[in-house]
C-alpha cells in the first residue's frame, strides 16, 4: 500500500462531505441532541462529571454515523463513479482505508466541540479530568469501529438508505447487547457481553486503560474495513 495513494483517496473523500450539506446537518443534529441531554441532566444532577454524557453518546453515535458513512460506497455504486476510481492505480485496500480515514476523521471534528461541556463543567465544580480524557479516548475507539461498519454496509448495497438500516442495526446491537444478558443463557452471558461495544467503552470512559478494550475496538475496525475489502474485491 503507498500512504500517497491513501492520502489521495482520503482528500478526496473527506472533501467530498463539505459539497453538500449533509456533513454540515448530521453535525448540527449530534451536537443538538448532545447538548440538549448534556445540559439537561447536567443540571438535574448537579454532578460535576460527565458521565451521564458518556452514557449516551454511544447511542447517539449507533444512528449518526451510519448517516455519515452511508454514502461512501453505495453512492459511488449508483453513480458509477466506482468503476472510475477502480481504473485509478489504487488497489482496494488503499480505497477502503482512505475512505475510512475520511470518516473516521469527519466523526472526531463532529465529536470535537462537546469538549466545550468539559470546560463549562470544570468552570464551576472540580472536575476529574481523568475520566474524561478516557471517555473520548474510549469516544474515539467506538466512533471508529461503528465508522469502519458503516463503511462494511455501505460495500454491499447500491441503496444509501439500505446501508443506512444495515449499519444502524449492527452499530444498535452491539450497544444494547449488555442490556440484553438477563434473556441469555447463564454461560453465553460471558461471550455476549465481551461482544458488546458497552462494555468495553464503559470501562474505558471510567478511566481505566485496559489492553484488551482496545485490542477489542481494533479488532472490530480490522474485521469490519477487511470485509469491505472483501466484498469490493468481487466488484472488480
Amino acid at each position: 500500500m503507498s500512504p500517497r495513494s491513501i492520502s489521495t483517496v482520503f482528500k478526496r473523500e473527506f472533501q467530498s462531505y463539505f459539497y453538500s450539506p449533509i456533513a454540515y446537518i448530521i453535525m448540527t443534529i449530534f451536537l443538538v441532541i448532545t447538548g440538549w441531554f448534556f445540559f439537561s441532566t447536567f443540571f438535574l444532577a448537579g454532578r460535576a462529571d460527565m458521565r451521564d454524557f458518556f452514557g449516551l453518546l454511544p447511542l447517539i453515535l449507533a444512528f449518526t454515523i451510519p448517516a455519515i458513512t452511508m454514502r461512501v460506497f453505495a453512492e459511488e455504486y449508483r453513480s458509477g463513479s466506482f468503476e472510475i476510481l477502480a481504473t485509478l492505480p489504487l488497489n482496494k485496500w488503499e480505497i477502503v482505508i482512505g475512505k475510512y480515514l475520511a470518516s473516521h476523521l469527519l466523526t472526531i471534528v463532529m465529536m470535537a466541540p462537546t469538549v466545550i461541556y468539559a470546560i463549562s463543567i470544570s468552570s464551576v465544580g472540580s472536575l476529574d479530568w481523568g475520566p474524561v480524557f478516557g471517555g473520548y479516548l474510549g469516544a474515539i475507539l467506538l466512533s471508529g469501529a461503528f465508522t469502519a461498519i458503516g463503511i462494511f454496509s455501505s460495500s454491499l448495497t447500491h441503496n444509501q438508505i439500505v446501508a443506512f438500516i444495515i449499519s444502524v442495526s449492527i452499530c444498535f446491537f452491539l450497544t444494547i447487547i449488555d442490556n440484553m444478558l438477563i434473556l441469555i443463557p447463564g454461560f453465553l452471558i460471558g461471550f455476549f457481553q465481551y461482544l458488546g461495544t458497552g462494555y468495553h467503552f464503559s470501562s474505558i470512559a471510567k478511566g481505566v486503560i485496559d489492553s484488551r478494550d482496545i485490542v477489542y475496538f481494533l479488532s472490530l475496525i480490522f474485521i469490519a474495513l477487511y470485509s469491505s475489502y472483501l466484498v469490493n474485491m468481487e466488484k472488480r
